[in-house]
């Protein structure tokens, strides 16, 4: 597979990062919330808070990219969780998607590389407390509202 490493370019020169897209993964532990990654100050958004994720390689799928980013970054086990819904941004020339698991045993996160400050279990409902990056927190009421809506 080839790296997707790269910068896309919108048509209004806005960018984005990803030759074949990204994706996210929002691990939901029902007594500690929702892993976050406090991103590092030299990356995009930088100090912003979001979630382990980057771009995607030829031929990945979103969930297999999200799962190896995740690890990659911050060591979450994928056997340790289990799939609940994905949510995508397609923008036509790029798509960004968030996959949405469940911890089914219970883990820390441990930064492995260079792109966090900090990884932190934050509560469904503190998560608008953070300075957010700006994908992210426009998609996370309807990701919240997705989340509550499993427990109903």
């Amino acid at each position: 597979m080839n790296s997707g490493d790269a910068w896309v370019e919108g048509p209004s020169g806005e960018r984005y990062w990803g030759r074949f897209g990204a994706a996210g993964l929002l691990v939901l532990d029902r007594y500690r919330g929702v892993l976050l990654q406090h991103r590092a100050e030299w990356s995009h958004h930088g100090g912003t808070w979001g979630l382990p994720g980057g771009a995607r390689h030829e031929g990945e799928s979103a969930v297999d990219g999200a799962l190896r980013e995740a690890a990659e970054e911050a060591d979450v086990p994928p056997g340790a969780l289990q799939l609940l819904f994905t949510s995508v941004l397609d923008l036509g020339f790029w798509s960004y998607t968030t996959v949405v698991v469940a911890a089914t045993a219970p883990f820390e996160p441990h930064i492995v590389d260079v792109e966090s400050i900090e990884l932190r279990w934050v509560p469904v409902g503190e998560v608008t407390s953070l300075p957010l990056h700006p994908g992210f927190g426009a998609a996370w009421p309807e990701l919240r509202a997705r989340i509550a809506s499993l427990s109903d």
